[in-house]
């Protein structure tokens, strides 16, 4: 390839690895000689000599969530964007999580990313113990050197209080499965406080997952009890909500209701649901600027940013 480019062999080398030292006039020489002689760098072999990979772990569950689509989107943009190779390990609550951390240490990851459904505990053990950076993001646990974003769920759970009561609601529920996320927890237990604070009552419906469907069959409680006011802590809950009273005949807009993600089918005309847009652009930005700083220096105290939410107002309330 250099004798192609008519380059030294150390600068071909440097032409391949991001963020060397190379003129641009060189760097396109060598790309050029690599499509006419079909040469592809192997990042996997290049492992391992560096006993790290340009991999970075995406580990995240409850993929049937719009949110997470978009989430792990932005998360891989911003990935290749910085020159790191995202890789999807998909898990679930009731999953063994020894399988994926199996994984990502066979592919000498050059860190990992928990998403908020995912079970993080066993992972950030194993890879603290192999020296594998990570950062957690809408997670409540604390663990050395481990790095989290976090969403500004508190505000959520305040605004969602103002926004029903100014709609004209009076009787208030959450609807969140707080025993399955921090996020949810945090939303809810801000909204309750918020209420408390106001002497507004304040019903909590737990369910056991924050999903369209435990969303539509909490529409029925809703109207035994003569809610109102309706904060859903996801959009995805909010859409089955809308839709379980759709089927009893009381989308009506009688009763206010409020999700959280902004999701696209949000602003669907049967949905038009007010909510909180959460940045994942953002929110992935930060992510991976904290992930390369740990990179580079794995001792670092553990550090914790926030990202805002936006109210985006709809019909709904």
């Amino acid at each position: 390839m250099a004798r192609a480019a008519g380059v030294s062999r150390a600068a071909v080398s440097r032409a391949f690895t991001p963020d060397a030292s190379v003129s641009d006039k060189t760097r396109q020489k060598v790309y050029e000689a690599a499509k006419e002689l079909g040469y592809r760098v192997n990042y996997l072999a290049r492992s391992l000599t560096n006993k790290r990979s340009d991999l970075v772990g995406l580990v995240a569950a409850g993929l049937d969530n719009p949110f997470r689509t978009l989430q792990l989107e932005q998360l891989a943009r911003t990935l290749i964007a910085r020159n790191y190779r995202p890789i999807l390990l998909p898990t679930s609550k009731g999953a063994d999580s020894a399988t994926v951390i199996g994984q990502l240490l066979q592919y000498a990851v050059s860190g990992v990313i928990v998403t908020s459904d995912a079970p993080p505990s066993h992972i950030c053990e194993e890879c603290a113990a192999e020296g594998v950076p990570i950062v957690l993001i809408n997670k409540g646990e604390d663990y050395p050197f481990v790095d989290r974003v976090l969403s500004d769920d508190r505000m959520a759970g305040y605004t969602a209080v103002e926004v029903l009561l100014e709609a004209g609601a009076k009787k208030l529920a959450v609807i969140s499965g707080a025993a399955v996320s921090y996020s949810s927890r945090r939303r809810a237990e801000a909204f309750q406080a918020r209420c408390a604070a106001l002497g507004v009552e304040a019903r909590l419906i737990p369910v056991a997952s924050n999903d369209y469907w435990h969303g539509q069959q909490a529409a029925e409680e809703l109207l035994d009890v003569g809610v109102d006011g309706v904060f859903a802590v996801n959009d995805y809950m909010a859409c089955g909500v809308i839709d379980g009273l759709r089927q009893k005949g009381r989308m009506d807009y009688s009763i206010k209701i409020v999700g959280h993600d902004d999701i696209p089918q949000a602003s669907w005309s049967s949905y038009d649901l007010t909510t909180f847009l959460q940045p994942c652009d953002l929110q992935a930005g930060k992510v991976v600027d904290l992930l390369a700083s740990r990179i580079s220096e794995p001792d670092s105290v553990a550090r914790v940013e926030f990202t805002p939410v936006t109210l985006v107002s709809r019909r709904s309330a």
